[in-house]
């Protein structure tokens, strides 16, 4: 709540049951790993969703997200919101409101620009509001910008029963060892998939991470206590995948692992020589997140995934603005690291999929909202509900319990 909403207004209540999404998902890992390995892993509590904004000072500023990256805009028949997290999604706002002046404008911005100036989120006010949802939505898309569409009033919510919780295994495969440590490999960035690596991480597992030599984890660029709580005691390998070397390096390295974690689209791994339904053939289990899917193009981060699947509040203009702090991140990373850590105690392989946008949806689904009131004390901001008064808890974070390695730092004893 504390991150939801407007700065100058109160706390806002997600809609929804996320936080409960969140501690199911975590019993869920704890049950599978005491099964695994006879003993009860020591694992944060749901206040994980918070801990990238407490350790970047984060704080709700509706109608933009925490971050500062996501905001939502009127179209002609409801709203429509970008994130503009990379510098090379401010370059192509311009193409989408078809602006050659606004390419000029953008065009002299510092390359040191990652978030979008206010006269651009003008440019594309201005634009949004002469087009409809949907086919700014597909404009977007195509383009390859993040981007959620929100229809006017609250349409009904419908399960989908092919995603359980926003999960699916979409492959059986071969036999798998059953080795006391498993080795995971970890060819993700950001947050959802580091999380889901530094569950997996805390609940027994070996942890290597790969990145690429020219392009690391963005999540390096952010407060380096956020990278270390995600990666501390995590191998790190960097390759060059342009190469024949590191794209032998990186099968190789899959070849040994028990499960990888990946975030790509299908088609950028083949380009690798990675088919992720041999490696689950051969006994390796695979866990890909993605933003709708593996059958999907559609980029997405934690903001807009939110927002598009029905996690956001309105502020006083009834704009939409995302609940928490890029809240798809932490419920994924958190519900991926539970489905992995079930795979691990089957005698199979598994391709396991799981959709953000699925992940977020499924905590709207079922969930009753309850009757509060939010007041303002001497003391901070207080809940009154059916089951008493709660005080608004400021975002929190732990320690990391060491620091994370340099880029590449255990090459020489991870590759061969």
């Amino acid at each position: 709540m504390a991150l939801s909403g407007a700065a100058a207004g109160p706390p806002m209540v997600a809609p929804g049951d996320p936080a409960g999404a969140v501690s199911r998902a975590l019993a869920r890992l704890a049950k599978a790993t005491t099964r695994r390995t006879g003993q009860a892993p020591a694992l944060p509590d749901l206040r994980l969703l918070g801990e990238r904004a407490a350790v970047a000072g984060l704080v709700r500023q509706a109608p933009s997200s925490c971050g500062g990256a996501f905001r939502a805009v009127p179209a002609r028949d409801g709203h429509v919101g970008l994130s503009l997290a990379r510098r090379a999604d401010l370059d192509l706002v311009p193409a989408l409101v078809e602006s050659d002046l606004l390419a000029e404008q953008v065009a002299a911005l510092g390359p040191e620009t990652e978030r979008p100036p206010d006269w651009l989120w003008r440019s594309v006010a201005d634009w949004a509001a002469t087009v409809e949802v949907a086919d700014a939505v597909a404009r977007a898309e195509l383009l390859g910008l993040p981007v959620a569409g929100v229809p006017p009033g609250d349409p009904p919510l419908q399960s989908d029963a092919s995603w359980a919780d926003g999960v699916r295994i979409r492959r059986q495969g071969g036999g798998r060892s059953s080795p006391a440590v498993p080795l995971v490999v970890d060819l993700t960035a950001l947050w959802a998939g580091p999380l889901c690596a530094h569950l997996l991480g805390l609940s027994g597992c070996r942890v290597v991470k790969v990145e690429s030599l020219t392009r690391p984890d963005g999540a390096r660029r952010g407060p380096a206590r956020f990278f270390d709580l995600l990666h501390g005691g995590h191998a790190m390998v960097a390759l060059d995948l342009t190469t024949a070397t590191g794209r032998r390096q990186l099968a190789d390295l899959i070849g040994r692992a028990d499960l990888v974690l990946e975030g790509s689209r299908p088609r950028a791994l083949r380009q690798w020589g990675i088919d992720a339904e041999a490696v689950v053939d051969a006994g390796i289990s695979w866990l890909s997140i993605t933003a709708r899917g593996r059958d999907s193009d559609a980029v997405g981060f934690g903001d807009d995934v939110a927002v598009s699947a029905g996690l956001y509040v309105r502020d006083e203009h009834g704009t939409p603005t995302p609940c928490g702090d890029a809240i798809a991140d932490p419920l994924t990373g958190v519900v991926a690291a539970a489905a992995a850590a079930e795979s691990m105690t089957g005698p199979n392989a598994q391709l396991i999929e799981v959709s953000m946008w699925h992940v977020a949806r499924a905590t709207l689904i079922g969930a009753t909202p309850s009757a509060h009131l939010v007041e303002r004390r001497a003391d901070g901001w207080w809940v009154e509900h059916d089951g008493g008064r709660t005080r608004v808890a400021a975002p929190w974070a732990r320690r990391g319990a060491s620091v994370a390695g340099a880029v590449g730092a255990d090459n020489t004893t991870e590759l061969r």
